[in-house]
């Protein structure tokens, strides 16, 4: 399946592709601070991303809100603070596609002016119903997540009858307002960690092909999650080797593409799952 985002052409099901993530936040649960402190650090931001370019990011996720379990909303003026300047510096140093993590069509539209090529929402076009109609008009990609609640209240005793149908149900829905909006590229994510417990996030990753039934390709964002720290206890900066665990079973069961932190630790551990399939 070839998806273009802007000069640059992918055929998702050839191999797994690596998306690297740029947190520009003071609180984000794993790299909060490290890119955003009072201001943003434009020249850590840079360094990270050429890096995980030369490592084989086939992507970069910019996000200028924590949306980690219990985090408090930002205003729309000071997201875009933070992640037009660094979309706007990374146009310049980095040649692979941008994708802008918001819900928030404001300042999806600003980021798509500056330069990005995809909508990455949290809410799967739910939290802001004008967010599909920016997205298709700038005649940009999507990635639909799938949540439930809000990212403050998510982790508060999420319960399912049936946590894998009914998340499909929500991407269904979610991928068919996207395409009657017009938008004709579409990635879904089952959203790891957003409103699920640890056995609703193991039955997820084991039952990922179900999803392929959508027709689009699938994003896994496993990375340093805590569910890894509920299976073996583990810091944040301990769960590499449980990401790659958690990313090579979903790549067997039908990841397009893995959202990761740890560009090219994952992009070894990709390469030999997909050998070993």
């Amino acid at each position: 399946m070839i998806y273009k985002f802007g000069n640059v052409s992918y055929d998702l099901f050839s191999r797994t592709f690596i998306m690297g993530v740029l947190n520009i936040t003071p609180d984000s649960f794993s790299d909060g601070g490290k890119y955003f402190q009072n201001q943003v650090k434009i020249d850590t931001v840079i360094n990270d991303a050429v890096r995980m370019e030369n490592e084989g990011a086939d992507f970069l996720d910019v996000g200028g809100e924590s949306t980690r379990p219990g985090s408090e909303a930002i205003t729309v003026e000071q997201e875009l603070e933070r992640v037009i300047p660094v979309i706007n510096a990374l146009k310049k140093n980095v040649s692979i596609p941008i994708s802008i993590d918001t819900y928030k069509s404001e300042v999806a539209e600003e980021a798509l002016k500056a330069g990005a090529v995809i909508v990455n929402d949290i809410s799967g076009f739910t939290f802001d119903e004008r967010l599909p109609e920016i997205t298709a008009k700038h005649n940009a990609s999507c990635i639909l997540m799938h949540i439930k609640g809000t990212p403050k209240s998510m982790q508060e005793n999420p319960v399912y009858n049936d946590v894998v149908n009914e998340v499909y149900d929500f991407l269904h829905n979610s991928v068919t307002k996207a395409k009657n909006s017009g938008i004709k590229q579409v990635i879904t994510d089952v959203g790891i960690g957003f409103g699920k417990t640890l056995e609703h996030n193991l039955e997820l990753i084991k039952n990922l092909s179900k999803f392929k039934s959508l027709g689009c390709p699938i994003l896994l964002g496993a990375s340093r999650k805590s569910f890894i720290n509920k299976i073996y206890p583990a810091s944040l900066e301990e769960r590499l080797e449980g990401t790659l665990a958690a990313n090579a079973i979903g790549i067997a069961n039908g990841a397009n593409i893995i959202r990761v932190h740890d560009v090219l630790e994952n992009k070894r551990a990709a390469r030999v799952a997909e050998k070993l399939l």
